[in-house]
């Protein structure tokens, strides 16, 4: 098993979920769900996945609300045994303190691990800086907002493989999250900064979050090893 694989489980349909829990635990550390699955089974779906074997559960619903809603759902999560979750880092500095508060009142085995989303992949710099009002780069902007969010006290920070050598000094000994990542050849989906396994993890990445490049193969094996990755560990 690679700990720091985490296998993307992009689907709203349960049984399948299930089925790529029952694939794919041997071999990787965690299993990221998002709106797909929790919108229609709520976040019962977080136990139930368990039951069938995912040790680990990362919620990315990139919360972003007002403080106080924002506490409630990193309780509700914290109750639910989820290992990390995200939220959105332009939600301001009392939101994220009151996650951060919120995470703290719980015990270190049951604390959720709280990782900044500041620029999303699916976003390019001219979106960020001619739709959205930017006036950074994209990497300026990512910096700025993972430094703030670790002064705050989150975990660490999502990031694409992209800006992973910018902002480990920055976030120090803090946990980089990277999603996006393909194999050197392959669609690139929704996505656009994407990268390849071993370049994110020698560039400092602590976990890769992997979907399609996976999950779409029938062989958990032949797939991670496609990915230039060992499936029996790091």
């Amino acid at each position: 098993m690679d700990r720091r694989i985490i296998c993307a489980l992009d689907t709203g349909d349960l049984d399948e979920a299930i089925d790529l829990v029952h694939r794919f635990a041997p071999y990787v550390g965690a299993f990221k769900i998002g709106h797909g699955l929790t919108m229609p089974n709520g976040l019962r779906v977080v136990d139930i996945l368990r039951e069938h074997g995912a040790e680990r559960i990362f919620l990315d619903l990139k919360f972003h609300d007002i403080p106080n809603s924002v506490a409630l759902a990193v309780r509700e999560a914290a109750k639910h045994g989820v290992w990390m979750l995200t939220l959105h880092l332009s939600g301001g500095p009392a939101m994220i303190s009151a996650a951060v508060e919120e995470a703290a009142m719980y015990p270190e085995e049951q604390s959720p691990l709280l990782v900044g989303v500041s620029v999303l992949t699916s976003l390019d710099e001219a979106t960020l800086q001619g739709f959205m009002g930017v006036n950074r780069t994209l990497p300026e902007q990512m910096a700025h907002l993972s430094q703030r969010g670790v002064e705050l006290g989150l975990d660490g920070v999502v990031c694409s493989a992209h800006e992973l050598k910018v902002l480990r000094p920055i976030v120090g000994h803090k946990v980089l999250v990277t999603p996006g990542i393909r194999g050197s050849v392959g669609d690139v989906h929704d996505q656009v900064r994407v990268g390849d396994a071993q370049t994110a993890l020698a560039d400092s990445a602590d976990y890769l979050v992997i979907g399609r490049a996976l999950t779409s193969k029938s062989d958990p094996v032949a797939a991670l090893q496609q990915l230039g990755l060992d499936p029996v560990g790091a």
